[in-house]
């Protein structure tokens, strides 16, 4: 495996920027070739892995297995630095953060490393924060992503009009959340949200990225993902749902990242 840091000044942001990629090469990844490994018979296909809140990119990279699984797998993995930003995009210069992720970054790793050339090729997964902003941007450009894998994500949308200018709901204050959200009054009615997001491909008849969700039973999210669940079928849009032992953290989410990986390659 390689892991390689790559530095370009991104327009969405409008500053230099780094993102790690991790790629399947090297003598091992030729052992996998001449082995019987199916997964070495076809072009090798790109999972963006986003990290959570008060993480960097560097979360999944070094907490995770997805070295192992990329070479087992024959996946190339790009890991963006999101900041705190929800992967949102902000009404500032320099705050198109679902741009950067969902267009931006995608079209670079065509042009630099031929990677991602289609939807079918390409994948988006995250954690908490992460896993909100993979649902968002995979929503927000069904054209650059066939599949999204999201495990305890920070579906917290319906709550923010209950935050007022001045409080702090013990993760952050109402001018943080603004920040990323806009107007928190109309939130759940904005693109930040990912239901109005899916409410428009509905409507426009668009192709909706198949979707994966995991939540450990003692995970703090729980509810709020087993409630966007249920948004989905009411819905009417398919979605594989998976619960079991454990609370928020890499622990649980490393166990689910594997069949998140099989699922996608499915």
């Amino acid at each position: 495996m390689s892991v390689l840091n790559v530095e370009f000044f991104s327009g969405c942001l409008m500053r230099p920027v780094s993102f790690k990629v991790l790629l399947p090469d090297g003598a091992r990844v030729r052992r996998q070739e001449s082995a019987d490994n199916p997964h070495y018979k076809r072009p090798t296909k790109t999972l963006f892995l986003l990290h959570g809140y008060t993480s960097d990119l560097n979360e999944w990279l070094y907490g995770s297995s997805i070295r192992f699984l990329a070479e087992k797998y024959n996946l190339a993995a790009v890991f963006p630095n999101g900041e705190n930003s929800f992967y949102l995009n902000g009404e500032a210069t320099g705050r198109k953060y679902c741009d950067f992720v969902g267009g931006e970054l995608v079209d670079y790793m065509r042009k630099v490393f031929g990677l991602a050339k289609g939807a079918e090729d390409t994948f988006i997964g995250g954690l908490s924060m992460g896993g909100f902003g993979a649902l968002h941007t995979a929503f927000a450009f069904p054209e650059n992503f066939s599949k999204v894998a999201a495990m305890s994500s920070a579906l917290i949308v319906h709550e923010l009009e209950e935050i007022k200018p001045g409080q702090n709901n013990g993760v952050a204050n109402y001018e943080y959340y603004q920040l990323c959200f806009g107007e928190l009054d109309r939130a759940k009615e904005s693109d930040a949200n990912p239901e109005t997001l899916l409410l428009k491909l509905k409507e426009e008849g668009k192709k909706i990225p198949d979707i994966f969700m995991a939540c450990g039973t003692e995970d703090f999210l729980l509810e709020k993902n087993r409630a966007f669940c249920e948004f989905l079928k009411k819905e009417n849009i398919p979605v594989v749902y998976e619960e079991g032992p454990g609370s928020h953290n890499m622990q649980f989410w490393d166990a689910k990242l594997e069949p998140a990986i099989k699922w996608m390659l499915n």
